[in-house]
């Protein structure tokens, strides 16, 4: 098939969250045979869509990548006043302020749709990641009619779900995809519809085993133990909470216990003799800190997936999870390899049955690998995925060619 992704960033520079989802759909289906495009920003930084990429088109493991400049890097003095008021205001607010507030929030790319109108029907199926920016929002009208749609929506139970802003973005697609049950729940529950829909997952690299002992000696952390929280560093993840929480611990309970923080540091937490913040890492020290740690904790209250939980489990580490959100709560008690916590004294409990007692910390971590041995391998997700792609109807007449020339 000749496929098409939509994505707001890509590239290897790029880190996690949708965007990693997106990359890794579009290179592996690559490897499989498929004949893949990209159609994305010149962004690396989400927090402010500057061009840092040029535009044009390139390719990357295999993926023709086409880059779209923005019009200007978002002015978060701007955006932040209007963030606030239109998501999370009391009051819903008229639509021309909800437009505003999309193309403030980005990556706002004047080409993006005059492109898909020339190009979309040259594809046999346009896919787009996650709902919330402008690139699936501005996206999926122009694509509409012109080649059958996928959304990804990597939706979370959050503010911005429920703006009307979005009821024609999810009512436009020719599919949904998501990653949980529970995203599909709650996609199902907000807009009441009825099109073709798949519980794809995401594929974890399962014989990638990591470097304790080299990590451990670039972090600095000697003999200590620690447990590690990997991920975007950023007040919206939980991680006030999480520091909160941890040092509270530490008062409590001394010991020589740390918190790694392993992550993109958009908002890195105050100095701490007991936190360790490395910033952004390759994947192989990554998959060292997990496997050393001794749990992984996911703080956060918005996850469509957490690959992260994923990739610990892939390394038989336990995981301590946010228990307020239903799909990490949800993770945990499917697998039985991980311990929901909410509040403090539950999460005081969580780390001291870790600490205490090995045997059945190994125990959770065992159930966790076996959990993604058996839903999570990319073979089998990416084949239910073509076999879903499929079913979607005939591949349209291609009424224009690739732009890159493919084919």
């Amino acid at each position: 098939m000749r496929l098409l992704f939509v994505v707001q960033r890509y590239g290897v520079e790029v880190p996690g969250g949708a965007e990693l989802a997106g990359r890794e759909f579009a290179s592996r289906l690559a490897a499989r045979g498929h004949d893949v495009e990209v159609l994305t920003s010149c962004a690396v930084s989400y927090v402010d869509w500057a061009n840092v990429y040029p535009p044009g088109t390139q390719e990357l493991d295999g993926v023709l990548v086409h880059r779209l400049p923005s019009a200007r890097p978002r002015q978060n003095h701007v955006f932040d006043p209007l963030h606030a008021r239109v998501p999370f205001g009391r009051r819903r607010v008229p639509p021309f302020l909800q437009r505003e507030w999309m193309r403030l929030q980005g990556p706002h790319l004047p080409e993006l749709a005059p492109w898909l109108r020339r190009h979309a029907a040259a594809f046999d199926r346009v896919v787009f990641f996650t709902y919330l920016y402008y690139t699936s929002w501005a996206g999926l009208p122009a694509a509409a009619g012109l080649a059958p749609t996928v959304l990804h929506p990597t939706a979370h139970d959050e503010p911005s779900l429920y703006m009307p802003l979005f009821d024609l973005t999810f009512r436009l697609p020719s599919a949904l995809a998501f990653l949980t049950e529970e995203e599909a729940a709650l996609v199902a529950r907000r807009f009441r519809l009825r099109v073709p829909a798949t519980v794809t997952g995401l594929g974890v690299d399962l014989d990638a085993p990591g470097d304790p002992p080299a990590f451990r000696l670039q972090a600095g952390l000697g003999s200590r133990p620690y447990i590690v929280y990997v991920g975007r560093v950023d007040p919206g993840k939980g991680l006030v909470e999480l520091f909160d929480f941890f040092l509270t611990y530490k008062r409590r309970n001394p010991s020589d216990l740390a918190l790694v923080v392993v992550g993109d540091p958009v908002a890195p937490p105050p100095p701490h003799p007991d936190v360790f913040v490395t910033g952004f890492v390759s994947e192989a020290m990554k998959r060292g800190a997990i496997a050393g740690a001794r749990a992984l904790v996911q703080p956060s209250y918005f996850e469509s997936f957490s690959l992260v939980v994923a990739e610990a489990w892939a390394q038989a580490r336990p995981v301590l999870v946010q228990g307020r959100c239903d799909v990490l709560e949800g993770h945990a008690r499917r697998s039985g390899g991980g311990i929901p916590f909410r509040g403090f004294a539950e999460f005081e409990a969580a780390l001291d049955l870790i600490g205490s007692d090995p045997p059945l910390a190994a125990a959770l971590g065992r159930a966790g690998r076996r959990y993604v041995e058996q839903r999570y391998s990319w073979d089998a997700i990416l084949g239910r995925y073509e076999g879903f792609l499929d079913r979607l109807g005939p591949t349209c007449d291609r009424r224009a060619k690739s732009p890159a020339g493919r084919g």
